[in-house]
């Protein structure tokens, strides 16, 4: 007979961890997580600079590739999803921010009702322990390590003084009264090493003897009772195994797999799935649709002294010899880094109000994409994203194969908006680059180049370069009408014992790191679950 648990939850990364963390504190329910990667004990996923080599890595990074876009030249983007315990957040850049106030009362004007930044601000504070000063916006008694940026860097800071000289103002905290401003980014952290959803959550849940982790489980179907779901089964070391859940079974597998499974499973557009073989339990066309990524553009200037740039300090043993000290007797240095050390939200002319659409990222380093070698010039990259894109892409099975990528459309640049916003953000970042306080540190424009200065060619530099921030979600809906996937209680439409509990239910795509919200949709989802 098949093992029976309150809940089985598939996916123990961000929301999976939190969910079995919190369920299972009510010693009567009985909680599995199934995880199609295994361990997240490696050095790499520890170390929080790490994250440069674990994104590409096929050991524990599902290697997914979009389809041909038109919106960045035809090229295929790469999407890297976490495959190990803890999921992207044991391979994700560190960086903790959870967006403007503003995006989560878009949630609830777009119909999730009790998704409001009041509604959520109890539980962001309740996820987090904040190393800096104490807040009315801040946790101090949460899971999570939460700390500000523990290096100095001379050119950063002489960034940072370029940026206030444009009339952009300092912000000590992007997750306090406002993420307006520029100053330097926070990361999840514990001590010197990188503090997951599963090191901060699910591990030390692992000592209860009501929860259990099962590695290396891929989930091939759910199993109904009529429009209940009563379980599902997955492969294993070979084998199919079934479990059936009494209560509820919650999908907590990303913007990729969640969909990917609902759609296997006959809940998804009719005609899609009657292509595949599939039947028909839920016709629901938006499961995989609405989904929203940033889209990244590198620009990258060559500095006219290597002292305060990586690029050089990694080739100097004298220099590596002091980043490990740093870091072993300190907990500080380079190697306590995330994907961004300085930057902020900005507004372009496009921004709506006084509201940033605009998000920087400051490196005082340069590299095509992570996990590839530092360039062997002095590099400096300053990255910039456009807060609230409109460009949707999509994800949809490509066969009845549990075991075959879907086809992930990523669509970007859709619109003529987010086309004149990233064209605009070149020039703001242009604009910091040549201020006095940041002039006479560099040389040349290697990324876009000097010569790319007209409009027209400045955005099809971008659709040449531009890349993933690793940010899908919104491929399962949240809202109050009959079209979303979810409705606020995040229950999937059409059965009964079915969440989804990831960043796929965003309705729309935070302006900033993605990694922070869908902590606190797993926070909020539980204490929701808890109450039935």
């Amino acid at each position: 007979m098949p093992q029976e648990f309150d809940y089985v939850i598939v996916g123990s990364g961000t929301a999976g961890s939190v969910l079995a963390t919190r369920l299972s504190e009510d010693e009567r329910c009985r909680v599995l997580v199934l995880e199609a990667g295994g361990s997240d004990r490696g050095f790499w996923q520890r170390l929080p600079v790490g994250y440069f080599k674990s994104i590409y890595d096929s050991r524990v990074s599902h290697l997914y590739r979009g389809a041909p876009d038109d919106g960045i030249a035809g090229r295929r983007m790469d999407v890297p999803r976490g495959r190990v315990v803890g999921g992207s957040s044991s391979i994700n850049g560190l960086i903790y921010i959870r967006g403007q106030q503003e995006d989560f009362d878009d949630w609830e004007t777009l119909g999730a009702s009790g998704w409001s930044f009041r509604d959520v601000l109890p539980h962001f504070r309740s996820i987090e322990t904040y190393s800096g000063p104490p807040s009315q916006f801040r946790g101090a008694h949460g899971p999570l390590q939460v700390s500000d940026l523990r290096n100095e860097n001379a050119a950063c800071d002489a960034w940072l003084e370029a940026a206030r000289q444009t009339g952009l103002p300092d912000n000590p905290d992007f997750n306090g009264v406002s993420s307006y401003g520029l100053g330097r980014y926070q990361l999840t952290l514990r001590g010197r090493w990188r503090d997951s959803a599963a090191t901060a959550f699910l591990r030390p849940a692992l000592r209860r003897d009501n929860l259990e982790l099962r590695t290396h489980a891929h989930v091939v179907g759910l199993d109904f009772d009529g429009d209940r779901a009563i379980g599902l089964r997955y492969a294993r070391r070979g084998a199919t195994e079934t479990v059936r859940a009494a209560r509820e079974v919650i999908l907590a597998a990303g913007s990729v797999q969640s969909p990917q499974i609902l759609q296997l499973s006959g809940i998804g557009p009719a005609d899609l799935l009657r292509a595949h073989g599939i039947g028909v339990r839920v016709d629901a066309p938006e499961v995989g649709a609405n989904l929203a990524d940033h889209l990244q553009m590198r620009t990258i200037v060559e500095l006219s002294s290597g002292r305060d740039c990586l690029n050089d300090h990694v080739r100097n043993p004298l220099k590596l010899a002091k980043m490990g000290l740093d870091w072993l007797l300190w907990s500080r240095g380079p190697l306590t880094v995330g994907a961004g050390q300085v930057g902020g939200a900005v507004c372009t002319r496009y921004a709506d109000g006084n509201r940033p659409d605009l998000q920087l990222f400051v490196m005082p380093l340069s590299v095509d994409r992570p996990g590839t070698p530092l360039h062997r010039y002095s590099g400096f990259t300053t990255s910039y994203w456009q807060c609230h894109p409109q460009s949707r892409g999509s994800v949809a099975i490509t066969s009845s194969d549990p075991f075959a990528d879907p086809l992930i459309r990523t669509d970007y640049l859709s619109t003529q908006l987010d086309r004149d916003v990233m064209i605009e953000g070149m020039k703001i970042v242009r604009d910091i680059y040549h201020q006095p306080a940041f002039a006479g540190l560099w040389k040349n424009e290697v990324v876009p180049g000097a010569d790319v200065r007209s409009d027209k060619e400045i955005l099809a530099a971008i659709r040449e370069h531009a890349s993933t921030v690793y940010h899908l979600v919104g491929t399962c809906r949240m809202g109050n009408d009959t079209a979303s996937v979810v409705d606020p209680q995040l229950r999937v439409r059409g059965v009964d014992g079915l969440r989804v509990v990831d960043a796929s239910v965003m309705p729309k795509i935070t302006s900033a790191n993605t990694n922070a919200p869908t902590f606190m949709i797993a926070e909020k989802a539980a204490a929701m679950i808890c109450q039935v």
